[in-house]
């Protein structure tokens, strides 16, 4: 009797359901073996499709072959019951969702009770006929032996446990299945994260001696050797509390590198919290770490980068991304922790790859409150149970060891006595505009007195009047481009200007830049006067990190914090109450933002303030009650208050393309590659303003996308009339 699990390739080979069965739980059980769970993953990859051995299903298979059409005959049933039937118990679920996603524990047993009543003459036929080729099916493992002691110790370690087998199994699936259709397997990484660290050292040294010397170069080696000699310590969470422009990317990396080579890790996954601190720090890691001649080392993975190139490099992009097959991964902290939270196959298919890996989270002071206790929590498992470091870098370090999930938790800070240090590396001067207020056109006068400034707004609307106020101050004069920064222009847009004050910056052409706070944490900017809003603690030092950001300032460049007139509403829409414990520690009279010492007082406030602890608990409850889809629905980093808008920036030739792929959408074709071409031409408005003033301005194209066919100014983007009326 011969099984079939797909149909015939292009050579006319059809795959055998036992070799897929024994090929899927072959690799899911390699995949595991790093969080020892290779026996239990690899009886759930042998079982994932017993359920196509069914005449019905066969039958299907020959009825559809060559037509591009699935069999459509449920096939999830038999594996499922016989994982059950093995006490592997909520971990069946795995089976279940291998396609459509990991189901609510109260599915599942519906599932399973289908399965034991109208359904089980189809799952015994199922497992009879499977059985006869592939006896082993009935053999299963049982849970593994750590875990019993591992759930009294946390309760959320079957969670995770049931996360990363999924993933390991779908991951096995998927490329078991390529490997029939492409007539072989795909080649896996040559590299492993603890073979780049001469690599990487190398570059660097070579990097540094590129570089025009600075006052700051000293205290940023000694924070880079402090890292690395941290990177010798146990696994676990570390800390890197370093104030802005003392190298934290460099030290960050360093200490991964070194800490991986320490222990023997596979993998480094750094996540920073916006695409353009994303596309600056992966274009430094791949100078490092990607050289010609030798494999990729550095896989850029988020929305925005261009995964379809038509090169050889690009193609593996691709590929590796599907999976995090890569030594050194840079991604958002948006697609790490949705895809950790997540249900789906191909959102989860990666997570596997976590384990034995050190994970980078740069910028940490972004994390929203509301899901802390979920992430932590989520962090502390993968420490505990999946062979994972975690550094948490950070130039204003939360008191996250304030809060329950990490509470008791050692943690290794690899700067001992930060405060020296930021004494040391404090480049700025604070003015303080607060009282009286200004009005936004005495605070465009005055940045426009400045030869090169950076101005922060906290709304996009406040950015754009800015903007418009500071360029009528120099119609008459002869100083330098004025240029702006939001969200309101497209992602292309955002990027190209940022090359353009990079490019004129280092000309020492003076350049005034308008934005919203996009350009802070992590933008490597310097100008020797910034104005901000006022705003949180931690927002107002991260914009201080853009000013004489290389120490060349001996008496320090200026930070003018500024309230303007009417400019509440916007600040408090963004911070919430953050923005109150703000104010009764840092302002005129009161602590500056880069007082560490207020800094912790301010986060302890705030997180109780904000009730931290009970706003992760809807997570926390649906993970322990193992119901996947809503922990997924609940779990969302960006508030969706913005609707995606194509805008027509770009050459002649990009918009002509744009135009093709708004046009193949609307005429109903797939859309997964046509929105990926899309996105560098998005900007985002906020939806009440989408369906409300500005309706009559964008034409729908596919769900919440729309086109915008109002104005788009060279510069600033979209313009909307009444801006200023609109919070964001």
């Amino acid at each position: 009797m011969q099984l079939w699990g797909h149909s015939a390739d292009s050579q006319g080979r059809r795959h055998a359901l036992e070799d897929h069965l024994r090929g899927t739980g072959h690799r899911a059980a390699g995949f595991a073996e790093v969080f020892d769970a290779a026996e239990l993953a690899g009886y759930l990859g042998l079982v994932h499709d017993v359920g196509k051995g069914t005449c019905a299903w066969q039958d299907g298979l020959l009825r559809v072959e060559g037509t591009n059409n699935r069999v459509g005959i449920p096939h999830k049933h038999a594996g499922t019951w016989l994982a059950e039937q093995g006490g592997l118990g909520v971990l069946a679920g795995v089976v279940f969702g291998h396609h459509g996603g990991l189901p609510s524990l109260s599915d599942l047993k519906a599932e399973l009770r289908w399965a034991e009543g109208a359904g089980e003459a189809s799952v015994r036929e199922a497992v009879e006929r499977v059985a006869a080729v592939v006896p082993e099916i009935h053999a299963s493992p049982g849970l593994p032996p750590w875990l019993e002691q591992a759930v009294a110790e946390d309760p959320f370690v079957v969670d995770v446990l049931m996360r990363m087998v999924f993933s390991a199994v779908v991951d096995a699936d998927y490329l078991d299945t390529e490997a029939h259709f492409q007539g072989g397997p795909r080649s896996t990484h040559p590299l492993r994260a603890d073979q780049l660290v001469d690599r990487f050292e190398k570059a660097r040294q070579a990097m540094l001696a590129d570089v025009a010397p600075s006052p700051v170069d000293g205290l940023r080696q000694e924070v880079y050797a402090q890292a690395v000699e941290g990177a010798l310590g146990p696994m676990g969470f570390y800390r890197l509390p370093a104030p802005t422009g003392s190298g934290k990317t460099l030290a960050a990396s360093g200490f991964a590198l070194h800490h991986a080579r320490a222990h023997g890790l596979r993998r480094v996954v750094v996540a920073v919290p916006y695409m353009s601190i994303t596309e600056q720090n992966a274009a430094i890691y791949r100078g490092l770490l990607d050289h010609a001649g030798e494999p990729p080392a550095v896989l850029e993975h988020h929305s925005g980068v261009d995964l379809d190139e038509g090169t050889r490099a690009g193609r593996w992009q691709r590929l590796a991304a599907e999976n995090w097959d890569a030594p050194f991964v840079v991604t958002t902290t948006v697609r790490l922790f949705e895809s950790l939270f997540h249900c789906k196959p191909a959102a989860m298919r990666r997570l596997h790859r976590l384990a034995g890996s050190v994970i980078v989270l740069d910028e940490v002071q972004a994390l929203p409150d509301r899901l802390l206790v979920p992430i932590l929590s989520m962090l502390r498992t993968l420490c505990e149970r999946f062979h994972v470091t975690v550094l948490l870098a950070s130039a204003t370090q939360p008191e996250f060891w304030q809060l329950s999930p990490v509470r008791e938790l050692p943690v290794h800070d690899l700067v001992a006595e930060p405060r020296p240090l930021y004494e040391q590396l404090r480049r700025v001067r604070y003015e303080w505009w607060t009282d009286p207020r200004p009005t936004l056109a005495e605070v465009a006068e005055r940045v426009a007195a400045e030869p090169a400034a950076l101005a922060v707004c906290n709304t996009t609307a406040q950015a754009a009047e800015l903007h418009l106020l500071v360029e009528k101050q120099r119609e008459s004069s002869q100083q330098g481009p004025v240029l702006h920064l939001s969200t309101r222009m497209a992602a292309q847009h955002r990027k190209d200007t940022l090359d353009h004050i990079r490019a004129l910056t280092k000309r020492g052409t003076p350049v005034t830049v308008v934005a919203t706070q996009l350009v802070e944490a992590g933008v490597d900017l310097d100008f020797p006067v910034v104005f901000r809003a006022y705003a949180t603690a931690d927002a107002m030092q991260q914009a201080a990190g853009r000013c004489n950001r290389s120490g060349h300032i001996a008496q320090g460049g200026r930070v003018v914090v500024f309230e303007p007139v009417g400019g509440d509403r916007g600040a408090e829409s963004i911070y919430g109450a953050a923005l109150a414990v703000t104010r009764r520690y840092f302002g005129p009279e009161r602590a500056d933002p880069d007082d560490i010492d207020a800094l912790a007082v301010y986060y302890r406030e705030r997180f109780a303030l904000t009730n931290v602890e009970e706003t992760g608990k809807p997570v926390q409850q649906g993970r322990l009650c193992f119901d996947f889809p809503t922990v997924k629905d609940l779990f969302w980093l960006i508030e969706e208050h913005t609707v995606p808008v194509v805008v027509p920036y770009g050459t002649a030739e990009q918009r002509e393309q744009v135009r093709d792929a708004l046009a193949a959408l609307r005429a109903g074709a797939a859309s997964a590659d046509l929105l990926r071409e899309l996105r560098p031409f998005m900007a985002a408005l906020p939806r009440s303003l989408v369906h409300g003033k500005a309706r009559h301005l964008v034409v729908p194209i596919v769900g919440d996308l729309v086109e915008w066919i109002g104005d788009y100014h060279p510069q600033r983007g979209i313009e909307v009339s009444d801006s200023k009326e609109y919070v964001f």
